[in-house]
């Protein structure tokens, strides 16, 4: 019976294939049948139409059919009992969470919606955040990752802050050091006036809004086509305090960035080469200082003129030498091989 198994005949008593039926009628009407004659049809023995016969083995005796029926309707009313047991198991369910939803009370006021809600689709985080706009009294705080901010993405959302402006919301954003070059950033800060207060970093978290300290909006792709709207109190406590820590470490727009100490390196090239330091390949560097690949190896190479690198091994050490693997110490003295002598402030 090599080669045929019960996957070619997906049947059961009830539905005998065309060789099955041929073979199992011979069978009750001779009394018998060669074994050979069965093994086209595997599905006769499986399913205990056919048997061996114990008086000789190459031979297989038929099942009577009064039994092979007997068997088919206490199968058939096995099944229907259990269906029986399911449909009242259904219903006994459905009535009991229908008995819930009665007692559920109406959320109080402040905890609309649900705790996290998933938003798919540009068109439903407008919505959402045109929402959350309009229902804002006091506070909106943001954090605005990837360096230079493209006018097309100011204009998206200008509607919402000069509507926040206008009723005496106060805004806090956070931007990278990069954002200080885009002149659409500049020109959106002089149009909001004293309602905006803006600080940058070396580099942010991902995009994050807050309104009034309820309700936040955070990406949930890389694309930034979905997105979650959080309302969960413990969730907002924990992001509105990432956002302070960051806002104190953060220096003021109107503030110019810290002078590295070191001649020919700026703040820019410093982080770099702290990231470098952390292992950090070219395009990760980038993309958590807001800038392209291409401008980040155009720094890394007046890092290695500067400092005197021949190669990346020998840009890590000098990095070190330099101190500009860490935070910066005051009224250290750096010697840099082949170079003069630096002084870090």
């Amino acid at each position: 019976m090599a080669g045929h198994g019960a996957d070619e005949h997906p049947h059961g008593a009830d539905r005998l294939c065309e060789t099955g039926d041929r073979v199992y009628s011979r069978a009750v009407r001779r009394g018998r049948v060669p074994r050979r004659d069965a093994e086209p049809v595997p599905c006769l023995l499986e399913l205990a139409l056919l048997h061996p016969d114990p008086d000789d083995m190459d031979w297989l005796v038929p099942t009577s059919p009064q039994e092979v029926m007997t068997r088919l309707l206490r199968g058939m009313h096995d099944e229907v009992s259990a269906s029986q047991r399911r449909v009242g198991s259904a219903v006994a369910a459905v009535e009991w969470y229908a008995g819930l939803g009665r007692q559920v009370r109406p959320a109080v006021s402040g905890a609309e919606g649900p705790a996290i809600r998933v938003l798919d689709g540009l068109a439903r985080i407008q919505a959402a955040m045109d929402e959350a706009t309009q229902a804002c009294t006091a506070e909106v705080l943001t954090v605005q990752p990837g360096g230079i901010r493209r006018e097309a993405e100011l204009s998206e959302g200008l509607h919402r802050a000069l509507a926040l402006r206008g009723r005496g919301v106060r805004m806090r954003d956070l931007y990278t050091h990069v954002a200080r070059h885009g002149q659409g950033l500049l020109t959106y800060l002089e149009l909001m006036g004293d309602a905006v207060e803006a600080r940058t970093l070396d580099e942010v978290i991902d995009r994050l809004i807050l309104f009034d300290r309820t309700v936040a909006f955070i990406p949930a792709n890389s694309d930034r086509t979905m997105a979650l709207e959080l309302r969960h109190p413990a969730l907002i406590e924990y992001l509105v305090t990432v956002f302070e820590r960051l806002w104190r470490l953060a220096i003021p727009l109107t503030a110019p960035l810290p002078d590295t100490g070191i001649e020919g390196i700026s703040h820019r090239e410093q982080s770099i080469a702290a990231l470098l330091a952390e292992g950090h390949q070219d395009a990760v560097i980038a993309e958590r200082l807001g800038i392209s690949v291409r401008t980040c190896r155009a720094h890394i190479a007046r890092l290695s003129e500067t400092l005197g690198a021949a190669s990346r091994t020998q840009l890590g050490v000098r990095i070190a030498q330099a101190g500009l693997d860490g935070p910066q110490h005051s009224s250290t003295s750096v010697s840099v091989p082949g170079q003069e002598s630096r002084t870090v402030r």
